[in-house]
């Protein structure tokens, strides 16, 4: 076996793993009605730059569309929901054990904007949240994996989905990157609408492996367009970001300093990314860096960032490259416990380690080294 080949033998065969099983397509999403019910209904808004099969219907597909597309999706997560898990709809979908989708719309934009506007304005409205998906994801995983979230986190938030033309095809990374990249307008153009519908509440960025990369490409692209107060509404969550460490310092430097700081969810053993970094002649991705390196700590106060390890969480993929889900559960419910300062961790520079294993933690944020930042 030659030199070449033991080297790009691990990522062959780690592609080969991802892309391997059955993996859901737009029947997935097929309404069912809402009669006979039973679990939680979670109403997710769509802005997409994916193309329609057809203009009347929500029927995405991994082709691009010019003009953002405008969708919504009634979903009802089953009585029996464990957290942190999709359970996925066979082919009769059943209400009371799996996601069902209950309805959807199919929108333009000022119905976009007029039902966010009822939902986000609302007195008990809860956390305006946008999620971007990573490389290797079709629309099914990408909606389902939001409502999943929203349900353990938070039923009364406002989550909208941002959805990207992803192959979702293992091989097809580089092509998924030039998705991403189209992408940026349509994904700036949102966050400038969400901003402007009740000015003072601040709207959640998170951007997870690629989509943290479109996040951040999105983000540099409003500053260099004098669009500060749209960077001033967002709070702003990277999630196992798939970024080339220089490609984000400068980024970064464009962007500035941001309050809260940016946070950054890391896992030194994050396979997925150390693929990523071998198709990327082996220079190390923002998501797989050690917080305990004292040069990690050095760049999260100089870049004005908060970096937190979430190693100790459990992973439901075989690659470590989903822990984000526990993070945000766990982070959830010890916050509603008050076991957590109100953005405890997330609200100051640092290189931080999340541990909570236990049922119950005064401080599960431990900075890493030396106090880096009084904020």
């Amino acid at each position: 076996m030659t030199a070449t080949l033991r080297r790009w033998l691990p990522v062959v065969l780690l592609l080969c793993l991802i892309g391997c099983g059955t993996r859901p397509d737009m029947r997935a999403l097929s309404p069912i009605g809402e009669a006979a019910a039973p679990g939680t209904a979670i109403t997710v808004h769509v802005a997409t730059s994916r193309a329609r099969s057809a203009p009347d219907r929500n029927s995405f597909t991994n082709e691009r569309s010019r003009a953002t597309n405008f969708a919504a999706y009634t979903v009802s997560v089953p009585p029996g929901h464990r957290a942190g898990r999709i359970e996925w709809p066979g082919r009769q979908p059943d209400p009371a054990a799996s996601f069902v989708t209950l309805r959807d719309s199919v929108l333009d934009a000022p119905a976009f904007e007029a039902e966010l506007a009822s939902r986000r304005c609302a007195p008990d409205a809860g956390q305006t949240m946008v999620f971007v998906h990573g490389y290797n994801t079709n629309f099914p995983e990408a909606l389902f994996r939001l409502v999943q979230m929203a349900a353990d986190t938070d039923p009364r938030a406002v989550p909208i989905l941002f959805s990207w033309p992803s192959d979702a095809l293992p091989l097809a990374y580089v092509a998924d990157r030039d998705a991403a990249a189209y992408s940026r307008d349509n994904l700036a153009e949102l966050l400038t609408r969400l901003t402007q519908i009740c000015p003072g509440r601040p709207v959640i960025l998170v951007g997870h492996s690629m989509g943290g990369w479109l996040s951040m490409e999105t983000l540099r692209q409003l500053r260099l367009a004098g669009r500060d107060q749209v960077l001033n509404a967002l709070q702003v969550v990277l999630a196992s970001p798939d970024i080339d460490l220089d490609v984000f310092r400068a980024q970064a430097r464009v962007i500035g300093p941001l309050t809260p700081p940016i946070t950054v969810l890391v896992s030194s053993d994050d396979r997925a990314l150390s693929v990523s970094s071998r198709l990327a002649g082996a220079r190390p991705r923002l998501g797989s860096l050690s917080v305990e390196d004292p040069a990690v700590q050095q760049a999260a106060r100089e870049s004005h960032l908060a970096i937190i390890d979430i190693s100790a969480m459990e992973a439901s993929d075989r690659f470590n490259h989903d822990r984000y889900v526990s993070f945000a559960n766990t982070y959830a419910r010890l916050a509603a416990e008050g076991a957590i300062e109100p953005g405890g961790g997330l609200r100051r520079a640092g290189a931080f380690v999340f541990n909570a294993i236990g049922a119950t933690v005064s401080s599960p944020f431990r900075l890493a080294g030396r106090v880096l930042s009084p904020d």
